[in-house]
């Protein structure tokens, strides 16, 4: 199973669409929520090398980038096997 984590915020639609994504597929995920987490929010912008906006999604430790960088794979054929990895 790979190991798939999102940074999120409760009020985020592209976080929403995000996790449905990945459980339409039956995988499952980590979900750090830095709403009001400033550790978190911190930990979120070094891993991610800048990233201030939600969701920032990494696979197996690799940083994939936020709804638009997940699902432009998906459209390509290129998330399943990074999910299989």
């Amino acid at each position: 199973m790979p190991k798939v984590e999102l940074y999120t915020k409760s009020t985020c639609g592209y976080c929403t669409m995000a996790k449905r994504l990945l459980d339409q597929k039956g995988v499952e995920f980590i979900e750090y929520p830095v709403g009001s987490d400033s550790a978190k929010l911190e930990e979120m912008i070094k891993r991610s090398e800048g990233g201030r906006t939600v969701p920032q999604i990494f696979i197996n430790d690799m940083h994939i980038g936020g709804f638009d960088d997940i699902s432009g794979l998906e459209r390509a054929g290129n998330l399943d096997p990074l999910l299989k990895a």
